[in-house]
């Protein structure tokens, strides 16, 4: 599905999810009951309504088979994000160990890295364009700061070590997020959720077409089943894109007092 539509606030994600079933619903509907005549119509009522059922359980299997990929998807991203807020909270406390100068511009240097990456690399998530490959210039700085410090006491041996480690699981979090971000819901598994949908619907329309009352309020109900799984999959198609995403609140939380910088 394309970035538009995923960009889309819930509300016309909705709309357009089941705008789009109903009308292929209808045109189901529509095509089925003009070809309901004669022989056809007899041959479409002869189909044994007992298909429904096990259809009906390979629809449920394929709509939870795509939704545990896209849970598994949003667990991942938010340990993700936690998990490099937790790294740099680390860094910012270890850093009080070497007061002054070093202390300063390690906090300047974490506080540079989450402003740009809630501004900058946030976004690139959202249209899939962000790559792990490249280390952030300030988290790397950093690193290199940490390991020019000269610890006085045993106290700040162990801060140094702790914050290479810190940084080091900042940017393994980071690796992981980016890396969640490229994923989606992939067009096969989407084709045989709408393939088992339209299948569903021809069946219940062919076994109700001497009764298209019927028939029409059989497919209406299915087809509200089908729009509301197919939205709830959707909207949470990708971690960081769309109204409901991962945000980078955990990692600006890190820094409270400048919080206001990054917006």
């Amino acid at each position: 599905m394309s970035d538009w539509f995923h960009n889309l606030p819930v509300l016309w994600m909705a709309l357009v999810v089941f705008g789009a079933t109903y009308l292929l619903t209808g045109f189901i509907y529509t095509a089925v009951n003009l070809l309901a005549v004669g022989e056809r119509a007899r041959a479409f009522k002869a189909v044994s309504p007992g298909i429904l059922s096990p259809l009906g359980i390979l629809f449920g299997v394929y709509v939870v088979f795509t939704a545990a990929q896209v849970w598994g998807d949003i667990d991942r991203a938010n340990a993700a994000v936690t998990r490099e807020a937790s790294a740099l909270s680390g860094v910012v406390i270890l850093a009080g160990s070497f007061q002054g100068e070093p202390e300063k511009r390690m906090r300047a240097l974490v506080r540079h890295y989450i402003e740009t990456t809630a501004a900058e690399e946030w976004p690139m998530m959202a249209r899939h364009a962000a790559r792990p490959r490249i280390t952030p210039a300030p988290l790397a700085e950093a690193l290199q700061l940490d390991l020019s410090l000269t610890p006085q006491n045993r106290g700040q041996e162990t801060a140094q070590r702790e914050i290479a480690t810190a940084i080091e699981n900042a940017l393994d979090a980071r690796r992981q997020r980016i890396t969640v971000s490229l994923s989606q819901v992939n067009w096969v598994k989407w084709s045989c959720l709408f393939v088992q949908a339209i299948g569903l619907l021809v069946a219940i329309a062919m076994m109700h077409s001497d009764n298209r009352h019927s028939s029409a309020f059989a497919m209406a109900l299915f087809a509200a089943g089908v729009a509301v799984s197919v939205l709830l999959i959707a909207s949470h198609n990708r971690p960081f894109t769309g109204e409901i995403s991962v945000g980078p609140d955990p990692l600006l939380q890190v820094l409270p007092e400048e919080k206001s910088s990054v917006n």
